[in-house]
């Protein structure tokens, strides 16, 4: 398939810039097949039945990005300049990978004072990133960061407005847990507690797993032909318990519905020919029309962008038929669009 077949027209003023108050106020569209039905997040308890069971992305997002002030001896003397840090990903030899901007006029070796308490040495340059390694580790690094670091907000928001404290709690699931994403699982970010314990009391049940979502979920795909598309590849991991649970829901009969992309790109990453198996490692999946799905009965996602990998994930899914009219109605019906909008319940025909 080309990349144009993923293509719409979105205007800007549905491009969401804050999030709804309270998170589960959101608009929901369900669409099942074909037919579309509009309601609210919280309308999943009607929705959803006993002994569905929902898959959720516990990782954790950093405040990624850092102002700072880099510092070097030059042969006229002490040199320092300016410098925005954004964090990648960490690295197994305990430094970090960053995009520096400006990145040319940084040389190795150079320290990074972003506060009194946080600084970097850049390590090396290669390829538009650099390494780059942190006075701190393990707790210490994690509120130091807290305190200078800001939330990675995705280009189309941090385009229409700056990040601010708010992002810290907006920007994150009620349930983070494990510290490594630079982008959140938005569409976990509907859910409060008083949402989830409606839904335990129903008898839907759920399983955390880990993707730590990483900058490459917004690199555009350049290619015409998307079989040429090289995926970005992030860290996950299905543990043995979470791995028993969703087979013993596929056994009973109950549908398991990843909440978010990220989750559904990572249960199909350790799916088998028996259902699903304990997985560690990097993923680079790529979901397209065509894929056959596993594990995943369903999917809880957000409206995402034109032309983009999480457009096929959604036309792999539902259909690409079926989802041109999901979005078509969105658009007309004034749904909110992106990681801060509206969400949608993606069920295919059976």
């Amino acid at each position: 398939m080309k990349l144009s077949d993923f293509d719409f027209d979105l205007p800007e003023g549905l491009i969401a810039t804050r999030p709804a108050k309270p998170r589960s106020s959101a608009r929901l569209l369900v669409a099942r097949g074909s037919e579309i039905e509009d309601k609210r997040v919280t309308d999943l308890l009607d929705v959803l039945e006993a002994g569905d069971r929902l898959v959720l992305n516990d990782t954790r997002v950093i405040p990624a990005r850092l102002s700072g002030t880099r510092h070097r001896d030059s042969a006229q003397g002490p040199v320092q300049a300016q410098i925005e840090v954004t964090l990648l990903e960490p690295k197994a030899d305990g430094t970090w990978g960053a995009l520096l901007k400006p990145l040319k006029k940084v040389k190795d070796g150079e320290d990074i004072v972003f506060s009194d308490r946080l600084t970097a040495t850049v390590v090396s340059r290669d390829e538009g990133q650099a390494s780059i390694r942190f006075n701190l580790t393990g707790d210490d690094f994690d509120a130091a960061l807290n305190e200078a670091g800001a939330m990675p907000l995705p280009p189309y928001i941090a385009a229409l407005r700056a990040p601010d404290a708010q992002d810290k709690e907006d920007y994150q699931t009620v349930w983070a847990k494990n510290t490594g994403a630079v982008a959140a699982p938005t569409a976990s970010l509907h859910f409060d507690d008083e949402l989830l314990a409606a839904l335990r009391a129903k008898g839907v049940e759920f399983t955390y797993v880990t993707l730590h979502v990483g900058a490459g979920t917004f690199l555009p795909v350049k290619v015409d032909d998307i079989s040429e598309h090289k995926m970005h590849s992030e860290w996950g991991q299905v543990t043995a318990e979470a791995a028993a649970q969703i087979n013993a829901t596929k056994a009973a009969g109950g549908r398991v519905i990843p909440v978010g992309t990220t989750a559904l790109r990572l249960i199909e990453s350790a799916a088998t020919d028996d259902g699903i198996a304990p997985w560690e490692g990097p993923t680079d999946i790529f979901i397209t029309p065509g894929f056959t799905f596993r594990v995943a009965d369903a999917l809880m996602t957000n409206f995402h962008l034109p032309k983009s990998t999480l457009m096929m994930l959604v036309s792999a899914l539902l259909g690409v038929e079926e989802i041109r009219a999901v979005y078509d109605h969105a658009v007309t019906n004034g749904y909110r669009f992106f990681s801060y909008g509206d969400a949608s319940l993606l069920i295919p025909k059976s």
